[in-house]
C-alpha cells in the first residue's frame, strides 16, 4: 500500500484505485481490507483530553484581558476605590460564568454529534456489496454512496 498523501481529492478515481491498489469494481479482498485494519487502526475520530470542570473553569479566568481587568481591580483596590473594584470584579465573574456555560453546553453538543455519526457504511468488498461498521474502514475501501 502506497504511503497517505494529503491530495488524493484532488486526484483521478483511477489514480487513487492503482495508489491505494485496489480494484474498484470489486473492492479489496477480505484478508487484504483486515491486513489494512491491523495496520492502520479503526477508523475513528481521535478524542481529545476532555477537561474537567474545575479546570474547564479555572481557564476562563486566564485570557490576557481577563488578567487586565483582575489587575485593574487590584490597582483600583490599592487606591480605595472600592466601588471600582466590586464592577470591574462583577465583570470577571459574569464573562467567566457565561464562558463556562458555552464551553459546557459545546462540550455536550459534540458528544452528541459523536453519537449520532453514522456507524454503518456500504462497500464493496470481494466483489460484493457489504455493510460494515464505519470504524471498519479501511484505506482502499469501494465505499458506496447512499441519501
Amino acid at each position: 500500500m502506497s504511503e497517505a498523501s494529503p491530495n488524493w481529492h484532488g486526484r483521478a478515481a483511477a489514480e487513487v484505485a492503482a495508489g491505494l491498489q485496489v480494484d474498484q469494481d470489486n473492492g479489496l479482498a477480505a484478508h487484504e481490507a483486515a491486513d489494512r485494519l491491523r495496520s492502520t487502526g479503526p477508523n475513528l475520530l481521535a478524542e481529545g483530553r476532555r477537561l474537567h470542570w474545575p479546570r474547564l473553569l479555572l481557564r476562563q479566568f486566564t485570557d490576557f484581558m481577563i488578567l487586565v481587568l483582575i489587575g485593574a481591580a487590584v490597582l483600583a483596590g490599592l487606591t480605595g476605590d472600592i466601588e471600582d473594584v466590586v464592577v470591574i470584579l462583577a465583570i470577571v465573574v459574569l464573562n467567566g460564568t457565561v464562558g463556562f456555560i458555552q464551553e459546557a453546553r459545546a462540550e455536550q453538543a459534540i458528544q452528541a454529534l459523536r453519537r449520532l455519526a453514522a456507524p454503518q457504511a456500504l462497500v464493496r468488498r470481494d466483489g460484493h456489496v457489504q455493510r460494515i461498521r464505519g470504524q471498519d474502514l479501511v484505506p482502499g475501501d469501494v465505499v458506496l454512496l447512499e441519501a
